[in-house]
């Protein structure tokens, strides 16, 4: 799927420790500013410069919250801006913030 560098967001594990985490991106996301329909169906992660490249399938909750799926993994993010087109919930997106704004947390199964 790809790689990129973010913000760790737990302690410190040694060096090649297989770790659970939970994606969030801490920006507010605009739709037609830093995300947008991707140009190919599948997930994708990259690193263009200081900006995160996240493809995933969007999915929208009933109570207004929005996650990425990214292969089976659930990115959280926030909504901001224009609101979504009905077709939105299940379609595919890229969205791109800044390297800060992507942080991982490590969680247990």
């Amino acid at each position: 799927m790809g790689t990129a560098v973010v913000l760790w967001q737990g302690a410190l594990g040694a060096v090649g420790d297989e770790h659970h985490v939970e994606w969030t991106v801490d920006e507010d996301i605009v739709r037609g500013v830093d995300a947008g329909p991707a140009s190919s169906a599948g997930p994708a992660l990259s690193q263009d410069g200081d900006r995160i490249v996240l493809q995933g399938r969007l999915n929208l909750t009933e109570d207004g919250a929005a996650f990425l799926d990214l292969g089976g993994t659930s990115v959280l993010c926030d909504l901001a801006g224009p609101s979504l087109p009905d077709d939105a919930d299940g379609s595919w997106i890229e969205v791109r913030v800044g390297q800060g704004g992507v942080s991982v947390r490590p969680y247990r199964l």
